[in-house]
């Protein structure tokens, strides 16, 4: 099926405004929006309909303020290219008691949010229940850095129909997060904020949404903000949809529990499977391998309610299948066949993961063998469909691909919370040959930043290669929005160089763009490291005279080795230091101390870690600690 979006798209066309509350209690839908989710009668022509993003009023009671907001509908011509799909589509009965949507969007600008609001309106929650925000956050690490890393479900049920929500990742680097999951749904809601408009990731979900042709219902969100501009938002995310002009036409996810063992989450595309049928596992290569259902669940509300069966439409969740993968298809034994696999885009950047090799390995970790390493490392590709994992040239080491350096940290993290004890080498992009050429991925860059301070930003993206497309003001608050297409090896290490050059004020997004020709050499540091030149415990006599070559990561009384990165060299090159070294002591008396005072040591973070790091530098990850240190392998001379 291919999507033609001729240029008079939005004659007619309405959006929701959703000011910036957090607390929303009544959602009121007009006729159209109730024809599109909620079961009223549509008419198929058999080689061409019209497809709507329909409306809705949205209504906000809070206290004193209590407003209404449209809604605009966009319409689109849908052609058919495959009639004996259509034929076949047209004999299967269409269930309208059963509503599969995803909620997508750039970071950060309201989907779980969102959610939280279509839970309390559906009446999930007791009246004097307390309910946390960002409610389908639950992974400890979510709640911590507030961003959504996996895709979950919920249901919910609004008068008679069921809707099956997703909530899903915003950040360009768990994309295949959201690729995975469209599948499973029937419509999208594009949620958009009223100041930023559409981001790099905004067009990214809304291309993946267009692809399999769902319906698309955008949200234009926060615009009770002093500096919000709705109308330029709405006309913005109109030139997206015309630009995203024409594309073409299931899916399974993954969970685990202890006792049941792998459980799979998927919609049911026909039919209907029932707890204890026997069915067959098929893949894209068709080839097949035969299972059996011992449980099925539905979801309602936040559980998995077990069921006897299920009907085309819904999503469920199954057990007894332990060897299924993502993106298979569970059929039918006798005649079912499998659906179009999962296309994923194709990992940018890789980072070398080995075992700990430096003095104080097993003092923290409890896995730390290269078998054990192997062995995690391989059970993620099990349910991170956009990661990849191959075998080093040692047999302790392993090559990690992602979508981006946090794509990996996130499993880097996960896995020092699990007991383990490693070493990871710093992040490198990977390239393609084209015609014996060589090509490197190449990425738009968004930043916003105060007035004050885009000459800066304009030098550090100018010396990383990267190449100005527009420069804008943007709303109330002396805002200027730079946007640069730039080398993804341009984009390691820049967003610390940024924060600092803005004064911590400014906000990089990035999104893959494409692959294109090798650049040239790119300086993403200055300076080089202080390094530790003899095992010890750090003192405050050595740290004295150490902190007038540079900025330190260690303060007194801490535990270190030789070769252990213990600071930021305000030269370029690096330095050994002797920080372990003590004030010898004498018979001479004096009759005053003098007073030592030392700075703040800095204080990196995992991700500023592998920011930091250069080619013959490795960060050491154990449960309680995060090291840098040289690599014992790569011979270089310093200072």
């Amino acid at each position: 099926m291919a999507i033609s979006v001729p240029s008079q798209l939005f004659h007619s066309s309405k959006f929701v405004q959703v000011p910036h509350e957090k607390q929303p209690t009544e959602l009121k839908l007009n006729s159209k929006f109730n024809r599109l989710w909620f079961g009223q009668k549509t008419t198929t022509k058999s080689h061409q309909k019209s497809c709507s993003v329909r409306t809705c009023f949205r209504t906000l009671g809070g206290g004193k303020c209590h407003s209404q907001f449209k809604l605009r509908t966009a319409r689109c011509s849908v052609s058919t290219t495959e009639p004996s799909t259509v034929e076949k589509t047209k004999q299967m009965k269409a269930r309208r008691d059963v509503r599969n949507i995803a909620i997508i969007a750039h970071v950060d600008h309201g989907k779980t949010t969102l959610v939280d609001a279509m839970l309390k309106q559906a009446k999930v929650f007791r009246e004097n229940q307390s309910v946390q925000e960002r409610i389908m956050d639950s992974n400890d690490l979510e709640r911590e850095r507030g961003i959504t890393i996996l895709s979950k479900n919920t249901a919910i049920m609004y008068k008679d129909t069921k809707i099956n929500i997703i909530d899903t990742p915003g950040h360009s680097d768990f994309g295949g997060e959201v690729e995975r999951v469209l599948n499973m749904v029937e419509g999208v809601l594009l949620v958009v904020d009223s100041v930023e408009g559409p981001m790099p990731q905004t067009r990214f979900v809304l291309k993946k949404a267009l692809e399999f042709g769902h319906s698309v219902v955008v949200v234009v969100n926060k615009i009770d903000r002093s500096s919000a501009r709705p109308d330029y938002v709405v006309n913005a995310t109109f030139e997206l949809f015309i630009e995203l002009n024409a594309t073409d036409e299931q899916a399974t996810n993954l969970d685990f529990d202890e006792h049941k063992g792998r459980i799979v989450i998927g919609r049911v595309n026909s039919g209907t499977v029932h707890r204890g049928m026997e069915i067959k596992v098929c893949t894209s290569d068709e080839n097949f391998r035969l299972g059996k259902v011992s449980e099925l669940f539905v979801y309602e509300n936040f559980t998995k309610v077990p069921a006897e069966m299920v009907e085309a439409g819904d999503i469920c969740a199954l057990c007894g299948i332990s060897d299924v993968l993502i993106g298979e298809t569970l059929a039918d034994k006798v005649n079912g066949s499998a659906l179009p696999g999962i296309k994923i885009e194709e990992p940018t950047v890789k980072m070398a993961f080995s075992i700990n090799t430096s003095p104080f390995v097993g003092r923290e970790g409890k896995h730390v063998t290269s078998r054990k390493i192997r062995e995690r490392l391989y059970r993620e590709l099990e349910r991170n469909l956009a990661m990849k994992v191959e075998d080093g040239e040692t047999a302790d080491t392993f090559i990690i691909s992602g979508r981006g350096t946090l794509h990996i940290t996130i499993l880097i993290e996960n896995m020092r919370r699990e007991g383990f004890e490693f070493m990871v080498g710093p992040p490198k992009v990977i390239n393609k040959k084209v015609n014996d050429k060589l090509f490197e991925p190449y990425e738009i860059a968004i930043v916003e930043v105060p007035e004050t301070y885009v000459g800066g930003v304009v030098e550090l993206l100018g010396k990383r290669r990267g190449q100005m497309l527009d420069v804008q003001a943007t709303g109330q608050e002396n805002t200027t929005v730079v946007k640069y297409k730039i080398p993804t090896r341009g984009l390691l290490g820049l967003r610390n160089a940024i924060l600092t050059s803005s004064r911590g004020t400014a906000i990089l997004n990035t999104v893959f763009d494409e692959y294109g020709p090798w650049a040239g050499d790119i300086s993403t540091r200055d300076q080089g490291s202080l390094v530790a030149f003899e095992i010890g415990t750090t003192t405050t006599y050595a740290l004295m005279s150490s902190q007038e070559r540079g900025q330190m990561f260690v303060g007194p009384g801490v535990d270190v080795y030789k070769g252990q990165i213990v600071g930021i060299h305000q030269r370029p090159g690096d330095l050994s230091l002797n920080v372990c070294k003590r004030k010898a002591a004498t018979n001479v008396r004096s009759n005053k101390e003098s007073t030592v005072v030392l700075d703040a040591p800095l204080d990196f973070s995992l991700d500023d870690c592998i920011e930091y790091i250069q080619e013959d530098e490795l960060v050491e990850v154990t449960p309680l600690s995060v090291r840098m240190c040289k690599n014992p392998k790569i011979v270089k001379r310093t200072k």
